[in-house]
């Protein structure tokens, strides 16, 4: 049941949206070749770049802000400037100010149409998170992605939109989306069928646009960076957490720093265990308790990991992390944590490849519809390695400890994948070849000149 004082709300229930034919898609990066020999040590300091889940919430709440905000540290990751890209087509003046980016806020109502789609490239948070907002417009708009974003499914926020009065067209339940303006929206209760911190944040934004109260229901936590920034308090009863926003609350202009990454953290703590006579340093990682539950992990399988100088940073928790040559163990994953290290998992099973024994992970079939079926990739890349590994439907079965040979892989388009692949080279005999691996920029521009400039160190 709502908790107590809540408002009735109409529940989801919705006739499916309509598809459409299929428009040409925008090309994806530049094929690259990359090549990996073991590395002998790892030394030094990795500056990584910002938290590419917050940039996202940051430029948009920015956008729909009554005044001029101000993001430090936004990221050059193609996903964020996705983002970027779209709120300028949608008439949002953005200007680098130095090392700040000037966003002039227009408001819920000062959207502009755009004089053609709206390209999300690769990224799916882009694509979701606007078309909660769009879906409150009095104009037309469509969203297109990469042949990867237009893979993965939308029906999981068209669903929800349409129990508001939006209207969503889908193309076969993926993008092209095309969303007609001019619906009146009016608020819902809404419980999430899958964690997902996208589909929460699409209904909680949509809420901004619609007549009274909009709530969403988690069983399982997701990333909680919107209801951070929104200011929203979540209220838990009976094993449920109740979210809540009201039509029309206006955002305040501010400055929104934004923490280091720490998805991209993981790359460098798994690389820094893995690898022998190997210390890194990592200033300044975004610690959210909803996102970094691979430390834990880490931690149970054995990392000699060291957690300083904790501090908030924009309303986030933050730390400098070290990490240094470690004696793995397997361990079993799965059922609540998996939600808030679902990005992670690629880079886990490495570490599941070079520990000691047997390591099951569980619970983890929301990767069969990211960029890429992550569950198959990184199957058939670790065993293309050497290593053995069982894939089943909603995770992986690792048996750890065996020598990893160099081969070659394949990126399958998917920028968490090329870099699991770049770690397991460095301790793989010869050399490993990862096809593709420029989309690794899609989220760490820097990755393949960081992890070379650690052997020098």
């Amino acid at each position: 049941m709502p908790p107590p004082g809540a408002t009735a709300r109409r529940r989801c229930q919705a006739p499916l949206p309509i598809p459409l034919p299929r428009v040409e898609l925008p090309a994806r990066f530049p094929s690259m070749t990359q090549h990996v020999t073991p590395a002998a040590r790892l030394r030094g300091r990795v500056d990584l770049p910002a938290d590419k889940s917050i940039a996202h919430r940051a430029a948009l709440l920015a956008a729909l802000a009554d005044g001029t905000s101000h993001l430090v540290d936004y990221p050059s990751a193609a996903d964020p400037q996705s983002t970027l890209a779209c709120l300028r087509r949608l008439g949002v003046a953005i200007e680098p100010r130095g090392d700040l980016l000037q966003v002039q806020g227009v408001g819920l109502e000062g959207l502009h149409p755009p004089d053609g789609p709206l390209d999300c490239g690769n990224s799916g948070t882009t694509m979701r998170l606007l078309a909660g907002i769009l879906a409150g417009q009095t104009f037309d708009t469509t969203l297109v992605g990469d042949a990867s974003l237009s893979r993965r499914p939308m029906q999981r926020i068209a669903h929800p939109l349409a129990a508001m009065g939006a209207r969503l067209d889908l193309t076969d339940g993926h993008a092209p989306i095309h969303i007609r303006g001019g619906r009146r929206l009016h608020g819902i209760e809404y419980p999430l069928p899958v964690p997902s911190a996208q589909v929460k944040s699409c209904v909680l934004l949509a809420g901004l646009f619609a007549e009274g109260e909009t709530t969403v229901i988690e069983t399982l936590p997701s990333r909680d960076h919107t209801e951070r920034m929104l200011g929203l308090s979540a209220i838990d009863v009976d094993g449920r957490r109740y979210l809540s926003v009201e039509g029309g609350r206006r955002i305040a202009a501010r400055t929104w720093m934004i923490p280091r990454d720490f998805s991209a953290a993981a790359f460098f703590l798994v690389a820094g265990a893995i690898v022998p006579d190997a210390e890194i340093h990592l200033p300044g990682v975004g610690l959210n308790p909803s996102r970094s539950a691979l430390l834990d992990v880490l931690r149970a399988m054995g990392a000699n990991i060291t957690v300083k100088s904790e501090r908030t940073r924009g309303g986030e928790p933050i730390a400098d992390l070290a990490v240094s040559t470690s004696e793995l163990r397997g361990v079993s994953v799965g059922g609540a944590i998996v939600p808030n290290l679902i990005d992670e998992i690629p880079i886990l099973a490495v570490a599941a490849a070079c520990a000691a024994g047997r390591t099951e992970i569980r619970d983890a079939g929301e990767l069969r519809v990211k960029e890429t079926d992550r569950l198959a990739a990184m199957a058939t890349n670790l065993r293309a390695l050497g290593a053995r590994v069982e894939e089943h439907e909603d995770g992986l079965v690792i048996e750890g400890g065996r020598p990893l040979h160099g081969a070659e892989v394949d990126s399958f388009d998917d920028h968490r994948i090329a870099m699991a692949m770049g770690v397991a080279g460095l301790v793989a005999e010869g050399t490993t070849t990862v096809h593709d691996a420029d989309c690794a920029r899609i989220s760490f521009p820097g990755f393949w000149t960081a992890l070379e400039r650690l052997r020098e160190g």
